[in-house]
């Protein structure tokens, strides 16, 4: 059975013979990446980089639900790059905008 469930994968249209494996494989290196960079302080964080990779996140994984053969590693590979985008724009912004705040309030 197990086997038979490797073959079905090693075949599939969308399997480790095809570019359509391997290039969204590769792409878990730039969420990794995003991954590490958590513990990065908030000023080192690029608003343009982030942003662009969440919504490359967010397009790619819409179209991954509409090409055929749908393509679920393409799919995973960009949820999670949105996920990691949104959070270290989320840190950035509470650092630049909410973390001012605060200290203006503490000032006065």
């Amino acid at each position: 059975m197990a086997a038979s469930k490797i073959q079905a994968l090693w075949n599939h249209p969308a399997g480790p013979k095809t570019i359509h494996f391997w290039a969204p494989t590769f792409k878990w290196g730039i969420s990794i990446a995003n991954i590490a960079d958590f513990s990065k302080p908030p000023e080192k964080i690029s608003y343009p980089q982030q942003i662009a990779v969440t919504f490359t996140g967010v397009i790619w994984t819409r179209y991954s639900t509409v090409i055929v053969p749908k393509n679920w590693n393409l799919f995973s590979v960009n949820v999670a790059m949105a996920g990691t985008g949104i959070y270290q724009l989320a840190r950035k912004i509470r650092q630049d905008y909410f973390d001012e705040a605060k200290e203006a309030v503490l000032k006065e």
